[in-house]
């Protein structure tokens, strides 16, 4: 993909104060950068229009947003450094592939460019001393409290699990987190998996239809990627069969199938939320001398369900309705930095 030129509207005033070696003025123009996994999938778009939404608040930005076309690791790379050549101001950088980013960002560091890790831990032997990303862990957690609520407490019987991307920890912890909450609260179901269920909408689809088929009988089917509700929803209606499913990512298609009742539920990792506070970090860094906070930050997560879907679909409209309706949580988590942050090491 070629990276997007987007360049903010002028300055919200006043959202920073002028900065201390170079003393640039609150509304210096910057470049800056947000490097993402791929263009194509409902969670790293969520986090571009979140940062395009910061740049806007931050103003004067000159924001380059860049992804593969598809999950690329060496092509990310290469995104990356042309970034931290071109966008010196700054950039945030979500990655799938993060242990071939451990060179890239020791030359950025190099340079002098400000990084902030985005929904991804930054590698290990790199100096990143931000991350921006949920709890995947509770993430898991919420969804499988949500799926104990379909059934009753002494049901039996399979539950299928998913990983749309094996081997990627956040993933890993999701499931970890669900399979808790099912082990303890339904002790009389059988978990089978999880199985690879890939992340790309048609490799997802055909995986899941042969998960769905090796396994006749369960009665439910639960995954952790962007894709996986989409594609249960699908093979329900192609079927004719009724089954409990639940996975993450307000897709925009899952979201559908929550409101027609072939989904449970969603549980959001609120992705606008991390490209957005990185952003905004990073401008105030860079305009007002403010050094980039340490530590986690967790940004939070959300249940999606037949009690909200209706209010989280019109939130998910357009880009005007995402930025309006995230407005109280934004200003609300950088006002109070300090109860967002945790040691890097606690991140789950």
């Amino acid at each position: 993909m070629r990276p997007q030129r987007y360049v903010a509207a002028l300055a919200v005033a006043g959202l920073v104060a002028g900065c201390g070696t170079a003393e640039p003025s609150a509304n210096a123009p910057l470049k800056m950068a947000f490097v993402y996994a791929t263009s194509t999938q409902n969670p790293f778009q969520e986090m571009a229009f979140g940062a395009k939404a910061a740049a806007d608040d931050a103003g004067n930005v000159d924001l380059t947003l860049s992804a593969p076309s598809s999950v690329d690791g060496p092509q990310e790379v290469s995104l990356f450094q042309s970034a931290i050549r071109n966008s010196t101001d700054g950039v945030a950088l979500e990655t799938l592939t993060p242990d071939l980013f451990v060179r890239p960002l020791r030359q950025a560091k190099d340079l002098d460019v400000p990084v902030v890790a985005v929904d991804t831990l930054p590698p290990r032997g790199t100096e990143v001393g931000l991350y921006i990303g949920n709890s995947n862990t509770d993430l898991g957690k919420l969804l499988g409290e949500e799926f104990v609520k379909q059934v009753p407490e002494n049901a039996t019987g399979e539950v299928v699990l998913g990983n749309a991307i094996p081997g990627l920890t956040l993933l890993q912890q999701r499931l970890d987190g669900m399979k808790s909450v099912i082990e303890a609260k339904r002790p009389g179901l059988r978990i089978s998996g999880p199985f690879d269920s890939g992340s790309e909408p048609t490799s997802n689809f055909t995986k899941w239809n042969d998960i769905v088929k090796a396994h006749p009988d369960a009665i439910g089917y639960l995954g952790v990627g962007a894709q996986d509700a989409v594609s249960l929803a699908l093979i329900q209606k192609n079927t004719g069969r009724k089954f409990l499913a639940g996975s993450c990512d307000p897709d925009v298609s899952a979201l559908q199938a929550v409101k027609d009742g072939y989904v449970f539920a969603l549980a959001s990792p609120e992705h606008w939320m991390k490209g957005y506070i990185a952003l905004r970090l990073l401008a105030e860094h860079k305009r007002g001398g403010k050094d980039l906070p340490k530590g986690w930050w967790n940004t939070g997560s959300l249940v999606v369900n037949a009690d909200n879907i209706d209010q989280i679909m019109a939130r998910q409209k357009d880009e005007g309705s995402r930025k309006a309706a995230f407005k109280a949580e934004t200003d609300r988590q950088l006002a109070e930095p300090a109860k967002h942050l945790r040691p890097i090491g606690e991140a789950n």
